[in-house]
C-alpha cells in the first residue's frame, strides 16, 4: 500500500515537518519471517509471585527457543525461580535489578498466578518499576494469572482482574518502542495448555496485537507442532479470500502448511483464481448468504476429508445514518456478516464436516466493540459475531472444537487507502504503536487460533489494532 507518512520518514525534511505537526514517528514492527529459527530469541527477565503455578510451564517453553533467562537475584521468589529453571533444564542468571542498570531485555514475563488479594499487587511494582526503561524496541511484556471469575475469593478475583488493567496501561507506556504487553489467564488444571498462547504473544507473529487478554482453558493437550508449519496436513476454508485481509489469511494459512479452500463471489473469480493458483489452493465460488452456500461448502469439505479450520472473513459495509438507511442495506449487512456464518456452521456441524480438534474463527471488528457513526447495521452484525463466539465456545467444547474471533482495527487495505489523506494519517496513529496494521497481522492471529496446540484457547475475542484508543 502507498503510505505517504512512511515516505516522509525517509527524508530529513519530512521527519522535521511531521515532528512539527505533532505526528509521532513509529518504530517499524518486526514481523515473522521464515528465516527465524525459532519463535523467540533474546533476553528474558522472569519474575513470579509466591506460590506461582505457571512458572514451570513458562520455563519449559523458554527451553525450546533461543532465550537467555534472567531473574531478579534479590527477589523473595528467586529460589523458586532457580528450582523451576533447573527442573526445566534452563540456565537462569541472577541479576541485580535497579534503575540505571545497563542490561536490556527483549521480554519481561511475570507469573502472578499466586496472587491472593490486592496487597499482592505490589509485587508487580517491585518487579517492573526498575526495568521499565530496559525494554528493547519490539519487546514483549507478558503477565500470567488465573481467571478472576473462577477465583477462590472476592479479594483474589480483584487481584486477578487487576492484571488486565495493569498490562493495558503498560502497553500504552511502552508502545512508543513498538513493544507490546498482554495478559494470559490460565484456568486451574490447564497449565499444560499454555504453550500456544505463550509462544504466540512472545513471538513476532503477534507484532500488532497489543494490550490484549487471552484465556486458556482445560482441553486435550496437543504437543506443539513445527513452528513454521503448524497447520501441515490441515484443511482450511477462508471466505472472502480474493483480496485484502482474506487474501492474506489464505496466504498465511498456506504458508503454515494448510490446504486452503478459498471462497468468494463470482465477480471476484479472477482475483481468487490468481491467489489460489499461487498457494496451491482450491476455488469455491458463491454467495455465502444464499440458501445453497452451506451445503456447497459442506460438500467441498467432505471431498477433502473434512475441515480443520473454518475462517469466516467475508463481510460487507453499507454505511448510512440509521435515519437514512434503506431497509435492504440493513438486511444485507446482517445476513452476510452474521447470519451466513451461523447457517454455514450449523450445516457443517450437522453434516459432521468439521473435524474433531478443528477451529472456527470469525472476523469481527473494532466497530462491533466501540460502535461507529453511520454503521448501526455493521456494528450490530460484528457485535453479534462476538456474542455468538462467546456463547458457542462451551457448546463446541463438547465436540472438541474451538471458536474465537478477531476484531481488526486500522489495517492497511485498499479501503483505508481511499480515506481522505489527513484523516488516514491521523487514524494510523490513534493507537499505542502509532501505526496502522497489515492484513498479515490479522492472519497471524487466525493461524494461532487454528494451531492444533491452541486446543485450550476458545471463546476469545482479540483486537488486532495496536491497542487502539477507541473501544474496550
Amino acid at each position: 500500500m502507498s503510505n505517504f507518512y512512511e515516505t516522509m520518514l525517509n527524508n530529513n525534511l519530512g521527519r522535521s515537518l511531521l515532528k512539527n505537526v505533532g505526528l509521532p514517528t513509529p518504530i517499524e514492527l518486526k514481523r515473522y519471517n521464515t528465516s527465524q529459527e525459532t519463535y523467540f530469541e533474546g533476553k528474558v527477565l522472569i519474575g513470579s509471585s509466591e506460590n506461582a503455578g505457571l512458572l514451570d510451564d513458562v520455563l519449559r517453553n523458554l527451553k525450546d527457543c533461543k532465550a537467555t533467562v534472567y531473574f531478579p537475584a534479590a527477589a523473595r521468589t528467586a529460589a523458586g525461580i532457580v528450582a523451576a529453571a533447573k527442573k526445566a533444564g534452563v540456565k537462569a542468571i541472577g541479576i541485580e535489578c535497579k534503575k540505571g542498570m545497563r542490561e536490556k531485555f527483549d521480554a519481561l514475563v511475570f507469573d502472578a498466578s499466586g496472587f491472593e488479594d490486592g496487597h499482592d499487587l505490589n509485587q508487580l511494582y517491585y518487579f517492573f518499576n526498575p526495568v521499565m526503561r530496559q525494554i528493547n524496541s519490539n519487546g514483549r511484556v507478558i503477565v500470567l494469572g488465573r481467571p478472576h471469575l473462577k477465583a477462590k475469593s472476592g479479594e483474589q478475583a480483584a487481584a486477578m482482574r487487576a492484571l488486565e488493567g495493569f498490562t493495558r496501561s503498560v502497553a500504552k507506556e511502552i508502545g512508543k518502542k513498538s513493544a507490546t504487553a498482554q495478559s494470559i489467564y490460565v484456568e486451574e488444571g490447564a497449565d499444560a495448555n499454555l504453550d500456544s498462547a505463550f509462544r504466540f504473544v512472545i513471538s513476532a507473529k503477534s507484532a500488532y496485537m497489543d494490550g490484549q487478554v487471552l484465556h486458556v482453558g482445560k482441553a486435550d493437550v496437543v504437543g506443539y507442532p513445527d513452528w513454521h508449519k503448524p497447520l501441515a496436513g490441515k484443511v482450511a476454508l477462508v471466505t472472502g479470500a480474493a483480496r485484502g485481509i482474506g487474501e492474506s489469511i489464505a496466504r498465511t494459512l498456506a504458508r503454515d502448511g494448510a490446504k486452503v479452500i478459498g471462497l468468494d463471489i463470482p465477480p471476484a473469480e479472477k482475483d481468487l483464481s490468481r491467489v489460489m493458483a499461487e498457494i496451491g489452493g482450491d476455488i469455491l465460488l458463491g454467495d455465502i448468504s444464499s440458501a445453497e452456500a452451506p451445503q456447497m461448502i459442506s460438500d467441498k469439505l467432505k471431498e477433502l476429508g473434512g475441515g480443520d479450520l473454518i475462517v469466516h472473513n467475508a463481510g460487507i459495509t453499507r454505511d448510512k445514518t440509521l435515519a437514512n438507511m434503506p431497509e435492504h442495506w440493513w438486511d444485507m449487512t446482517i445476513n452476510i456478516n452474521l447470519c451466513a456464518e451461523e447457517n454455514i456452521n450449523n450445516a457443517l456441524l450437522k453434516d459432521g464436516t468439521i473435524n474433531e480438534g478443528a477451529s472456527i474463527v470469525c472476523v469481527s471488528s473494532m466497530n462491533g466493540i466501540a460502535g461507529q457513526l453511520g454503521q448501526t447495521n455493521y456494528a450490530a452484525s460484528k457485535a453479534g459475531v462476538i456474542g455468538y463466539v462467546q456463547y458457542m465456545a462451551d457448546e463446541l467444547a463438547k465436540k472438541k472444537i474451538t471458536i474465537n474471533a478477531v476484531a481488526p482495527g486500522f489495517i492497511e487495505t485498499q479501503m483505508t487507502d481511499a480515506i481522505p489523506f489527513m484523516t488516514r494519517e491521523v487514524g494510523r496513529r490513534l493507537n499505542s504503536l502509532s501505526q496502522g496494521g497489515k492484513p498479515v497481522d490479522v492472519a497471524e492471529t487466525i493461524a494461532f487460533f487454528g494451531n492444533p496446540a491452541s486446543s485450550g484457547v476458545s471463546g476469545n475475542v482479540v483486537r488486532i489494532c495496536g491497542q487502539s484508543l477507541v473501544g474496550a
